[in-house]
């Protein structure tokens, strides 16, 4: 019987990690199914540049697993039994079902989190996924044939709230923009980081309100914690993110905001047979904090999922990759951005590189991203690893031949 692997998730960190297996292990030992809500590879890194009205590729994940053997399943994930060993799936048509598995890798990603602030589920809009970000651009277009424009107010000054404050003021310049600072803006950057994105928030006249909070979102306005209401005609809400409450339901170990903790190899601490990659994983980088939320992490924790996964299932000696986080990358719109590398402690490191040339690296990062997801097999190893006749760890423990 083939190793059943199953791939929850096809965004950055699902879609290389799934063609990586394809390409490293024998079809003669092991079956993946990838499931995914969505019949196509989302951009999330320019769900912002959407949202703003831009066009973004939006390769089919048929085409992108093409030849690999991969089986897709369009399907959106309800329920993980890691006891039993299945994945429970509801299909766009209604139908639905459970899927068995041997090995599974849990890449759903994570989504807004509120924060407890009433009527940002009603009222807010965000850009977490392709459905929500063309919701925003719906309102946006309204807006803009509208005699006088309107306000856009965006809730989070970390790096999503920046990118997509940016964008849409530069897109949208009919729109008058506000970007809400919890604390100060552009905090995490180096002084000289932070005097150029203040300038670039001046040059797209965008209002800046620092040491802000927000404690209620309404239809029209947002209510303030000291007691002011800022009127908005769409409220864009980046003010946080984590991962969705499959995971934690499932009885799989957690944090706080849902992301499973792993291992060094980014096996689940909790169920041995179920290993995690991308936002949905809370694992430690070399330097000894947990990895943020980020395009790069998904790359490094995918490797090493993929390189553990390849290692347990061929007996063969698992290989440490990189787990670490060098910089941000920001973009200020279509012609501008910030650079910032970090230093191993993850402070920002004083020198920086802004204007174009952070722009064009931004821009290159993007293409990059995009091809290497859209061809997930490339420059890997053709010879198949057979699996070797070890013992398999099973979810209560024990081993199973």
């Amino acid at each position: 019987m083939k190793h059943h692997i199953v791939v929850l998730g096809a965004g950055y960190a699902g879609s290389y990690v799934a063609g990586t297996l394809a390409r490293r292990l024998s079809r003669a030992d092991t079956e993946i199914t990838v499931v995914n809500a969505e019949p196509d590879f989302v951009q999330r890194l320019r769900l912002h540049q959407l949202a703003a009205g831009r066009q973004i590729e939006a390769p089919q994940l048929t085409d992108v697993f093409a030849g690999t053997g991969i089986r897709l399943r369009l399907a959106r994930v309800t329920d993980v039994d890691p006891d039993r060993q299945v994945v429970a799936v509801a299909d766009a048509d209604g139908g639905g079902g459970e899927i068995g598995y041997d090995t599974l890798l849990y890449a759903l990603g994570s989504r807004v989190t509120t924060h407890g602030v009433p009527g940002v589920a009603e009222h807010a809009f965000d850009v977490a996924g392709r459905p929500s970000a063309l919701r925003l651009r719906e309102r946006l277009d309204s807006l803009s044939r509208r005699d006088g424009g309107g306000s856009v107010l965006v809730v989070g000054d970390g790096l999503t709230g920046i990118e997509t404050a940016t964008e849409i003021a530069e897109s949208r310049p009919g729109l008058s923009v506000t970007l809400v600072a919890r604390g100060e803006l552009g905090a995490q950057l180096s002084a000289g980081a932070r005097s150029h994105l203040r300038h670039a928030c001046d040059r797209l006249r965008i209002t800046v309100l620092e040491r802000t909070e927000a404690a209620a979102v309404e239809a029209a306005r947002v209510r303030c914690a000291d007691g002011t209401a800022l009127a908005s005609d769409a409220t864009v809400w980046t003010a946080g993110f984590a991962a969705g409450p499959i995971a934690a339901a499932g009885g799989l170990e957690v944090t706080e905001h849902g992301r499973i903790v792993v291992d060094r190899t980014m096996r689940s601490v909790s169920h041995p047979n179920v290993y995690a990659a991308g936002d949905s994983a809370y694992a430690m980088g070399d330097n000894g904090r947990p990895l943020p939320m980020s395009c790069a992490s998904a790359g490094y924790t995918g490797m090493q999922a993929t390189a553990a996964i390849v290692g347990r299932l061929t007996g063969r000696k698992i290989a440490n990759t990189k787990l670490e986080y060098l910089g941000n990358h920001i973009s200020l719109g279509r012609r501008d951005g910030i650079l910032q590398m970090v230093d191993g402690d993850g402070q920002a490191k004083p020198k920086y590189v802004g204007g174009r040339n952070a722009a064009r690296i931004k821009a290159g990062i993007l293409t990059m991203s995009l091809w290497a997801n859209s061809h997930p097999t490339f420059g890997l190893p053709r010879r198949k690893h057979h699996l070797a006749a070890v013992p398999v760890p099973r979810n209560d423990g024990r081993v199973a031949a």
